[in-house]
């Protein structure tokens, strides 16, 4: 398999860095900034990167999911990845926000979060343009997996992983814990 992946995720990770020390819209808290180093990451692993089929839903159910501020929003349940990890077959729900949408978001929680990783979970993000291979296949690198905004100030509101994508396994790949 070609590294090329391997050096996006780590370039995409120093950009991200440099806009979480020193923009002014960055999550961090401006009396943080100064002495941010980086964040923690796990190092990327090949073991969690997958190309799968995702298996579409025939009847596109609306799930109400709760925030991190004790709000509410609503997405499509459009879609479920099967895979495994560690030889343990696992299964993560896909939604959209909007059937429209090219995106697919995936929130999980997995048997880190809380000691090594942010307690109420973590997203990937899918784009049609850079995560689908083909009609049929989908890229689901959960070496991509990161922190919502919430997990820096408690100043944003995060909508939280549905039980259905809580994982008892360990997903050690994407982003660490912040502090």
């Amino acid at each position: 398999m070609s590294s090329d992946w391997q050096s996006r995720i780590r370039h995409r990770r120093e950009e991200k860095d440099e806009y979480f020390g020193s923009n002014p819209h960055s999550p961090i808290p401006s009396d943080e900034r100064e002495s941010f180093d980086g964040l923690s990451y796990y190092p990327v692993d090949e073991a969690y990167r997958f190309e799968l089929s995702l298996d579409e839903h025939d009847d596109r159910e609306t799930v109400t999911v709760g925030t991190s501020t004790g709000g509410e929003q609503e997405y499509l349940r459009w879609g479920e990845f099967r895979f495994e990890v560690d030889g343990e077959a696992v299964a993560l729900q896909a939604y959209k926000s909007d059937p429209d949408d090219d995106r697919l978001w995936v929130p999980f929680r997995d048997a880190t979060s809380g000691e090594e990783t942010y307690g109420a979970g973590r997203y990937l993000d899918l784009e049609a343009a850079s995560h689908r291979t083909d009609e049929e296949t989908w890229i689901l690198d959960l070496n991509e997996a990161y922190n919502p905004t919430c997990a820096y100030s408690e100043q944003y509101e995060c909508p939280l992983p549905p039980t259905e994508n809580w994982l008892d396994v360990p997903i050690e790949a994407g982003e660490k814990t912040y502090h």
